[in-house]
């Protein structure tokens, strides 16, 4: 195990010391602490506007000190705001009505999605079944859409170019396209020792 590594996890733990409240709180957690040792993509605020920021730290980790730039020193990119906006609202479309932190974890999603890296990665996930669970707690309806397992960042792209009527692929399906691989193959490159054993190779 690395020292970036073990870092992360004292921090999961203190992050978590309390009781889970739910489970957004515990993927939360795992995205913090990755951000906190530079192990993420998310940018300043943890990608969310400020006021944002200041309420999801005090609902679930009053007692860390949280730092507000990122450690990884990455910055939004600003020539994507547009794109942004289009995540958001596909988000805000299937968001889970009873979930009350889903501000919050959109905003995590879509700084996320501007990344280069498969999703979970860049968000400081531990393991991609962790972002499969996180989409289905609170994106349930827009998650079981994703009925072949397409990798997710370029599932929710995929949705974006449907939902403006743009069909740019030209294989008649996606089993028998050259590019089968790159939409669907495996994410994972484990990020090592996930909370409470969680399997880090999902099918």
């Amino acid at each position: 195990m690395t020292l970036q590594h073990a870092d992360r996890e004292t921090i999961y733990s203190q992050l978590t010391r309390h009781t889970i409240s739910d489970s957004n709180h515990e993927w939360l957690a795992c995205m913090v602490a990755s951000w906190c040792v530079g192990n993420s993509l998310l940018p300043d605020y943890l990608g969310l506007e400020c006021h944002d920021f200041a309420a999801l730290k005090q609902y679930y980790f009053a007692d860390y000190p949280l730092p507000e730039r990122a450690p990884s020193g990455q910055q939004l990119d600003f020539a994507r705001m547009l794109e942004r906006q289009d995540l958001i609202n596909l988000l805000k479309n299937y968001r889970n009505p009873e979930v009350v932190e889903i501000d919050w974890v959109i905003g995590l999603l879509v700084a996320g999605c501007l990344g280069n890296d498969h999703l979970w990665h860049d968000l400081g996930l531990w393991s991609r079944s962790q972002l499969t669970a996180l989409l289905n707690y609170n994106f349930p309806e827009l998650a079981a859409r994703n009925t072949h397992d397409m990798k997710w960042k370029k599932f929710l792209y995929k949705q974006l170019c449907e939902a403006e009527g743009l069909y740019l692929c030209r294989a008649p399906s996606c089993q028998v396209c050259v590019d089968y691989g790159q939409c669907y193959g495996s994410e994972e490159t484990v990020m090592e020792s996930t909370p409470h054993s969680e399997e880090t190779n999902p099918p």
